[in-house]
């Protein structure tokens, strides 16, 4: 186990793998982002929902194990390019980050405490037991604080970039389940999808993106019904791989 991630479940070759680049809201002691601690509960700190239903998703067998990053996506955000200004933000969502205005020593020292060894890890686990697939899941905001009349809907998104191979049985297994799905909605995986390239793609391993409306997974209920949703998603989703 590391600080910059945690493990759930056991990987299996041959298994569904859940990758979670936000879940955590950790900020470690020694790092002072210099904004006000009730940010640490938003959306800019952490994928609301997320290791709830990750962790529900492995206790119930319909994925093996589950990668969760291990600190707030304010300390890093893994699910970029690792030269990307992003990957370590100096705002989000309106909100400045004073405290990761780094000169380029911390910045190096920022990635290779959290950033590399969540990827490094993720790499050796697909390496020693390469999944049939790889779940990607994240949550989203049914509106930006920064944009606030840009409505959001859709229940979940489902996002992929060159390979759609899983795109569309997710899709529609999702549809089946009555909810309103956004097909590269609220974003596209082809803007963003750092993680999934880097791990998926490049290993031509199949995947999808899954996002969550937070408002959908913000307490235990919603959290079991969405979990009993990707579950028989991802039950419907195998068949497609022959599994």
């Amino acid at each position: 186990m590391s600080h910059a991630w945690r493990q759930l479940g056991t990987p299996r070759a041959g298994g569904i793998l859940l990758i979670g680049d936000h879940a955590s809201a950790h900020v470690p002691a020694d790092i002072d982002l210099g904004i006000d601690p009730a940010l640490l509960r938003e959306h800019i700190a952490i994928d609301l929902g997320v290791a709830e239903v990750a962790a529900l998703l492995v206790e119930m067998g319909a994925v093996d194990a589950a990668i969760l990053g291990g600190v707030s996506r304010l300390v890093v955000d893994c699910n970029r390019d690792e030269g990307a200004p992003g990957a370590v933000p100096v705002a989000s969502d309106g909100h400045a980050i004073p405290g990761n205005a780094l000169d380029h020593p911390a910045r190096e020292a920022r990635l290779a405490r959290f950033f590399r060894p969540y990827h490094d890890h993720i790499a050796a686990t697909i390496t020693a037991q390469r999944p049939t697939m790889i779940l990607s899941l994240h949550s989203f905001t049914p509106a930006l604080a920064s944009d606030p009349g840009q409505a959001r809907p859709w229940h979940v998104g489902v996002l992929y970039n060159e390979d759609e191979r899983l795109a569309a049985p997710a899709i529609a297994a999702l549809a089946e389940e009555g909810l309103t799905v956004g097909d590269q909605l609220p974003y596209s995986g082809k803007l963003l999808n750092a993680t999934m390239n880097r791990h998926a793609e490049a290993n031509f391993i199949p995947y999808v993106g899954i996002e969550m409306r937070q408002d959908l997974v913000g307490d235990a209920a919603g959290q079991a019904l969405f979990a009993e949703r990707l579950a028989r998603m991802c039950k419907k989703v195998s068949l497609k791989l022959g599994k």
